[in-house]
C-alpha cells in the first residue's frame, strides 16, 4: 500500500446504537477539528498521553508535518466532529516489521465499539502494508482497554513495572501487548 493509498483511505463504520463513523487518515484540515476533540479532555485523560495535546503547535504539527512513511494517523468524525483519533507507527531498520498502534476516544465515545472498529482498522492496513506483528503499550489500570485488545487478539508479553509516572510522581504498570500477523509455520 503506497502512501496515497493511506492518504484516500475512507471507511464507515457502524456503532452498536447505529452511529455511522467515518474512518480516514488524518489531513492537514483536520487541525481545527483534532483542537476541538482535545479541548474537552479531562486533566486525568491528558495524563496518558505522549505529548501536550493542549499546544496548538503539537496538534498542527501532526496535522501538517505528516509523513506517511513514519506513521498513518487515522481520525474518526461523527459528520464534522472528531470523535477518535488512532495512528500506526512504523520503525525502521532491524524493527522494520513492526507497527505501534496508539488510539484515543472522545469521552462520549467509549464503550460503543468505536474503539475496536478502529483498531482492526489500523489492524487491516497493517496486513496491507505486510507488516508482522503489532505492538500497543497500556496502562494495567485500564484493565476494559487491555481486554479489549486482547479481544483483538493482542497478547500480553510482559508487564513493565513503575515504567509510566504520573503528574504527582505516582508510577503505573504497563502492559506490552502484541499481536503477530503471519502465523508462524513449523517445519517439519
Amino acid at each position: 500500500m503506497l502512501p496515497e493509498q493511506i492518504k484516500n483511505h475512507r471507511e464507515v463504520v457502524t456503532l452498536k446504537d447505529g452511529t455511522y463513523v467515518l474512518l480516514r487518515a488524518l489531513l492537514p484540515e483536520d487541525e481545527e477539528r483534532l483542537l476541538e476533540m482535545f479541548s474537552t479532555v479531562s486533566e486525568e485523560d491528558a495524563f496518558y498521553f505522549r505529548h501536550n495535546i493542549r499546544d496548538p503547535e503539537v496538534v498542527r504539527g501532526w496535522c501538517h508535518d505528516i509523513d506517511y512513511n513514519k506513521v498513518l494517523p487515522m481520525i474518526a468524525l461523527v459528520k464534522d466532529r472528531a470523535v477518535g483519533s488512532a495512528t500506526l507507527h512504523f520503525y525502521d531498520g532491524p524493527r522494520r516489521h513492526i507497527g505501534e498502534i496508539r488510539i484515543f476516544l472522545a469521552k462520549d465515545y467509549r464503550k460503543r465499539g468505536l474503539g475496536v472498529k478502529m483498531t482492526r482498522s489500523l489492524i487491516e492496513m497493517a496486513r496491507k502494508l505486510g507488516l508482522s506483528i503489532l505492538v500497543a503499550e497500556v496502562v494495567t489500570d485500564m484493565t476494559k482497554v487491555v481486554k479489549a485488545f486482547e479481544q483483538l487478539g493482542f497478547k500480553t508479553q510482559c508487564v513493565l513495572q513503575d515504567h509510566f509516572m504520573l503528574p504527582d510522581g505516582d508510577t503505573c504498570d504497563v502492559a506490552f501487548m502484541t499481536m503477530n500477523l503471519r502465523p508462524k509455520v513449523d517445519e517439519f
